[in-house]
């Protein structure tokens, strides 16, 4: 592939790491080649502005925004903004380039955070704290925003609640700038809902639970007043292993071609791929297989959909697979590489 590929790895500070890793990427090896790395504190989550100029972090003092080198993407900082609450978990954007939302662990708090041509951060416009109360005492019976996912039309704004076991659905009010709370998704008690992602053409919504180590389909169509969600399918992450004491199911992604669904789980160490059905949105589990280290916390595609990357938060390390397809099984690329406390992992082209 012609295009070049920068892979960033966020990472928590409070070791000897510093911040965010920057990888060169080699697509035909699938390998990665340590850069250099970018002073963040605890840059947990990260994501990329749609027109990949721009990568946003979660850090100690809120949000911070950095400008991307087209030549050999390195970053450059910006600015950063407080969120008014505590550190944030998650991070997406609207499609038109003009929020960045924020989703908060701590405080189950959905902050929506307005964003500049030049690549800068505004202030925050809206911040909602959640409320209810949860079914798991180790999770303290309280709101824990876990993701943020703008629905495929833009139109609305998913919050996925790790701690009550919902998504709340907001309707983006772009005229007042404020979030507009029009629907619940209520999940199974106990289920620990973590991470959110919608099927390339946008007709199906994949919901990942942390607790039960499964994922539920949904049919989604924009509706008339209110987005729709239909479940038509829940499956299983983990291998026949299965441990729900200690396993949890922890990272999710698509393949670029849309094709096939992977998810981690921990306790388990493992990656399930599926193969979606494209017409169905239905999911195949094809392998749920070991990948040489603890606590996979997050994974990402190669853009040749021929690799996969994953980061071990407890084992320090990231391994790379190849995807054999037709045997239905993960070849380890090479030996573990060693970075601390690696929380989230984004594979982007250079200069898009």
């Amino acid at each position: 592939m012609a295009e070049k590929y920068v892979a960033y790895v966020g990472t928590y500070t409070h070791g000897s790491s510093i911040g965010i890793h920057v990888y060169d990427v080699d697509v035909e090896e699938g390998s990665l080649t340590e850069s250099k790395v970018v002073p963040v504190n605890n840059s947990s989550q990260i994501c990329r502005s749609l027109n990949g100029k721009y990568l946003y972090s979660i850090a100690d003092e809120g949000v911070a925004v950095f400008a991307i080198d087209e030549s050999n993407g390195d970053l450059s900082l910006i600015n950063k903004v407080d969120i008014d609450g505590m550190r944030g978990c998650y991070l997406s954007v609207d499609q038109n380039g003009q929020y960045l939302y924020v989703a908060g662990y701590h405080d189950g708090k959905v902050t929506v955070v307005h964003t500049h041509k030049d690549g800068s951060l505004g202030s925050v416009v809206d911040g909602i704290f959640h409320k209810g109360l949860g079914s798991v005492a180790e999770r303290n019976f309280r709101p824990h925003v876990n993701c943020v996912m703008p629905t495929p039309d833009n139109k609305y704004l998913c919050a996925v609640d790790n701690g009550i076991d919902q998504v709340k659905i907001y309707k983006v009010n772009t005229q007042k700038n404020k979030l507009e709370l029009v629907d619940i998704l209520r999940c199974e008690r106990e289920s620990g809902p973590r991470l959110l992602t919608f099927s390339k053409n946008g007709k199906f919504a994949y919901l990942l639970y942390e607790l039960t180590n499964e994922v539920d389909v949904f049919a989604y169509k924009e509706g008339k007043n209110v987005p729709e969600f239909e479940k038509i399918q829940s499956i299983s992450t983990t291998s026949d292993n299965v441990d729900r004491v200690h396993d949890a199911a922890s990272g999710m992604c698509l393949s670029n071609d849309g094709r096939h669904l992977f998810t981690s789980t921990a306790g388990d160490n493992t990656v399930a791929m599926y193969t979606v059905d494209e017409e169905s949105g239905l999911l195949n589990k094809e392998f749920a297989l070991p990948i040489s280290g603890e606590y996979p916390k997050d994974i990402a595609m190669f853009p040749d959909d021929r690799h996969i990357a994953v980061v071990n938060h407890e084992s320090n390390t990231i391994t790379t697979f190849r995807i054999d397809y037709d045997k239905k099984v993960l070849v380890q690329k090479g030996k573990p590489m060693k970075v601390e406390t690696p929380n989230c992992i984004l594979i982007t082209p250079m200069g898009k």
